[in-house]
């Protein structure tokens, strides 16, 4: 089994994954597509991969041992992936949405000089509608409102819904920084200060909020958020 998390920057993708690396009976790579586009080259396990190619490859053999889990931002495009038609129907693809304008304020906090691209609605959009074509079944979207507010639900109606045993300890874990994503540790900072997933609420930086370009860049993605949020998986 490999699943695939698909998700915008800032969409709490990292928390989502770090209650994933807890349950301890799944391998979990961060990032990885991401880490080829950035750095040229990304790990699994003791093993280092450059091209998207050797990383599809390794982890189908990987996962003959080990069902693999990775979540991945849509900040880039990832062609090798995209074409590659084997590894979108057999991987259980899911797909973290937030609202356009909270990721852009969320972004340009952290990146002042980001593009509207960067928002990564649409390219996760274009990654929900290969997957659904190729397999004729609508993927799994979770709403990461959802996620922040009622987390043992949505963790449990995710788990449902890819044939995961729920396991309610893995919501739990000791703050700090993870090797998994030292090289963009600065993006993660709220994380390593968490023992878990809380229901907390947006609080959007007011001034950045202000800024021209969220309402830019919301604009320019939200027509792909609403699609997807249309299609979100409905707690019970």
């Amino acid at each position: 089994m490999i699943l695939a998390l698909w998700s915008p920057p800032r969409a709490r993708s990292t928390v989502f994954y770090r209650a994933m690396l807890e349950r301890g009976d799944l391998l979990a790579l961060h990032e990885p597509f991401c880490n080829l586009a950035d750095y040229g080259e990304t790990d699994i396990g003791q093993r280092k991969v450059h091209t998207a190619t050797e990383l599809i490859d390794l982890m189908h053999r990987e996962s003959a041992r080990i069902p693999i889990f990775f979540k991945d931002t849509t900040d880039h495009r990832y062609p090798e992936m995209l074409e590659n038609e084997g590894f979108l129907r057999e991987t259980k693809h899911t797909f973290l949405i937030r609202r356009p304008a909270e990721i852009a304020v969320s972004f340009l906090a952290i990146k002042p000089d980001m593009v509207v691209q960067e928002v990564g609605l649409r390219m996760l959009h274009e990654i929900y509608c290969r997957v659904r074509d190729l397999s004729g079944e609508k993927p799994v979207v979770v709403d990461s409102d959802d996620l922040v507010s009622a987390p043992a639900e949505t963790m449990a109606a995710y788990c449902a819904a890819v044939g995961l045993p729920f396991l309610p300890q893995a919501l739990h874990w000791a703050p700090g920084s993870r090797r998994e994503w030292s090289r963009t540790d600065r993006w993660h900072e709220r994380v390593n200060q968490t023992t878990g997933i809380v229901a907390t609420e947006s609080r959007p930086n007011p001034e950045l909020a202000s800024d021209p370009r969220v309402r830019e860049f919301a604009a320019h993605h939200e027509p792909f958020y609403q699609e997807l949020y249309a299609n979100r998986l409905r707690l019970a």
